[in-house]
């Protein structure tokens, strides 16, 4: 059953190294984002599963150990998803973007609880789909958290990636009340084709965990809500 979740954007950005002198514009989002894994870590989950937009050659399961790179982005930097079992062999696929920012982010955090593992989600999933993953995610422990990664609109603004798109700003605002709320129904109508057009890649995590919070009488708490960069990032807390 799901106990906790978190909801995090996933932008390299939020890596000091990365971000370089543009660092403390982020501060707030990290800050948060350290707040949000710390409601992981109390709820003593038995699993912690990342999840986060993949494309097609990412997604899918990623064990614990897989290892991701910023160095893509510049930065000479390597991140593992946990900690592999001693006689696990070297997973073979490096994480995707989301999953690595995620990665990072538990290590910022020093995180020491359950066993961690990642899945991707394709961003052309379903919704019906995505609430079926996170319905089977649910029951894989008695205990289960989630660290669900990504970014909201990238077309909030004309210099962000997407150029801006009028509709950007009304789909993010839907999008962070349903998840700063847990709104379950709300996230389940977030329309796919839409989160495409606007570069939302968090829509199909966000689904899968509405589809992993079904029966769990979560409650959401909003901790953090922006668009930087002219792409939406939120952050929020479910127990």
């Amino acid at each position: 059953m799901l106990v906790a979740a978190a909801v995090c954007p996933c932008p390299p950005l939020l890596v000091p190294e990365v971000a370089a002198g543009a660092a403390p514009e982020l501060d707030a989002a990290r800050d948060a984002c350290l707040d949000a894994v710390g409601v992981l870590a109390a709820s003593r989950p038995d699993l912690l599963v990342v999840v986060g937009p993949g494309d097609d050659r990412s997604a899918g399961p990623h064990p614990a150990g897989a290892r991701g790179s910023f160095r893509g982005v510049g930065v000479d930097l390597d991140v593992t998803l946990g900690d592999a079992p001693p006689d696990a062999a070297a997973p073979d696929r490096p994480l995707p973007q989301s999953l690595t920012v995620g990665a990072w982010l538990l290590g910022r955090a020093r995180w020491t609880g359950a066993p961690v593992e990642g899945l991707a989600v394709a961003e052309s999933e379903a919704t019906r789909e995505c609430a079926e993953a996170g319905r089977s995610l649910a029951r894989r422990a008695e205990r289960v958290a989630l660290l669900v990664m990504g970014d909201g609109s990238a077309c909030r603004t004309l210099k962000a990636p997407g150029y801006l798109d009028e509709r950007a700003a009304a789909f993010d605002a839907r999008a962070t009340e349903a998840l700063g709320s847990a709104d379950l129904d709300a996230i389940a109508a977030l329309d796919a084709a839409l989160a495409r057009e606007l570069k939302a890649a968090g829509r199909a995590p966000w689904q899968l965990l509405g589809g992993a919070a079904r029966d769990a009488g979560l409650a959401g708490r909003l901790l953090y809500e922006d668009a930087p960069y002219g792409v939406g990032y939120t952050v929020a807390a479910w127990s």
